[in-house]
């Protein structure tokens, strides 16, 4: 077990009064979630979901006239995370502003990342392709996939066949997801659209990331090529997760949101399959209020002190905190 000692909040990572100057240096003034990998090359990749520039009216997101790009990814070698999280740069436009990696078409309202992973040199982004918005915590997707990068992360494809469609009624238990790799094998957290399903668990090993044929489903007892096969790994309601491996408590660490404890949660466990702790509120939306996110930095998970990424709706930006953590 995991016993939460304090959460402190270090300070903000996107927007207006940042650290890293993004509305000056990238044109980043709205911006969430901030999705974390080491990419293997001294530095890591914090790619943000659907961002805004001038024009940006400071609540929420939109409006599109406002340079609206589905992601932008930006670069971090700094391990000093006492003081924050410094981006030292983007992929960016001829006009020095980060420009979206990930394309988006025509019948997709956006293309949101969910997780991001480096094997072998090339980076892989787990995306949802979102169809419709409904109430706050709802909403539709047409399928989620896998986006890959062989450039370092400067662009992406997305292979046809690194899908899972997601039919109207929903229900697809990968449409969000978030990696972890452990052995020889790339693990695959899921759940349906929303936030508001159980989370489920895949794995696959690295020359077949980009097939879902390749993928193997937990059932609680072993691993199946049908999803339908797939048990829930642990109980929802989940959101957004990150999962990492703390060398520092010997077990698996897993945030993710929860809508009714209203806060980001920290579970652990030994194994990827379970059993998973119920867990802690270790942001609560009472003090921070439409938080949501929460993407473990990969590099503070030998040490007793947790940093993570948070986003705000309010202020439509994301925020570094810090978790310190000791063996229950």
């Amino acid at each position: 077990m995991v016993r939460v000692v304090e959460t402190t909040r270090i300070g903000r990572v996107t927007g207006p009064g940042s650290a890293s100057r993004t509305p000056e240096r990238f044109g980043i003034h709205g911006t969430d979630l901030g999705i974390l990998w080491d990419g293997g090359d001294g530095r890591v990749r914090v790619l943000f979901g659907d961002t805004y520039g001038e024009g940006w009216h400071g609540h929420g997101a939109g409006p599109a006239d406002a340079d609206w790009r589905r992601n932008v990814l930006t670069f971090s070698a700094n391990r000093d995370l006492e003081h924050g999280l410094v981006l030292d740069d983007a992929v960016c436009r001829e006009d020095g502003v980060a420009r979206q990696v990930i394309p988006s078409g025509r019948r997709e309202v956006t293309v949101i990342p969910n997780g991001g992973i480096a094997v072998d040199g090339r980076h892989y982004v787990h995306y949802m392709s979102v169809r419709r918005w409904g109430p706050p915590g709802r909403w539709r997707t047409g399928h989620a996939g896998i986006a890959v990068s062989a450039d370092g992360g400067r662009t992406f494809t997305k292979p046809p066949a690194a899908r899972w469609p997601n039919r109207w009624r929903g229900g697809n238990r990968f449409q969000i997801g978030a990696f972890a790799r452990s052995g020889e094998h790339v693990y695959l957290f899921g759940t349906t659209n929303g936030r508001y399903g159980d989370a489920y668990l895949a794995r696959a090993r690295p020359e077949d990331l980009l097939d879902t044929r390749g993928y193997r489903y937990w059932t609680g007892s072993g691993w199946s090529r049908r999803q339908r096969a797939a048990a829930a790994v642990f109980a929802g309601p989940v959101g957004e997760m990150s999962v990492g491996y703390s060398s520092y408590l010997g077990r698996w660490l897993l945030l993710h949101l929860d809508e009714p404890r209203k806060g980001i949660v920290l579970r652990s466990a030994e194994r990827l399959t379970g059993p998973w702790s119920w867990g802690e509120v270790v942001v609560s939306g009472r003090e921070y209020p439409a938080v949501y996110g929460g993407f473990l930095h990969p590099w503070s998970l030998d040490g007793p002190d947790l940093y993570y990424l948070v986003s705000q709706w309010g202020p439509y930006n994301v925020f570094l905190q810090r978790t310190r953590v000791a063996a229950a």
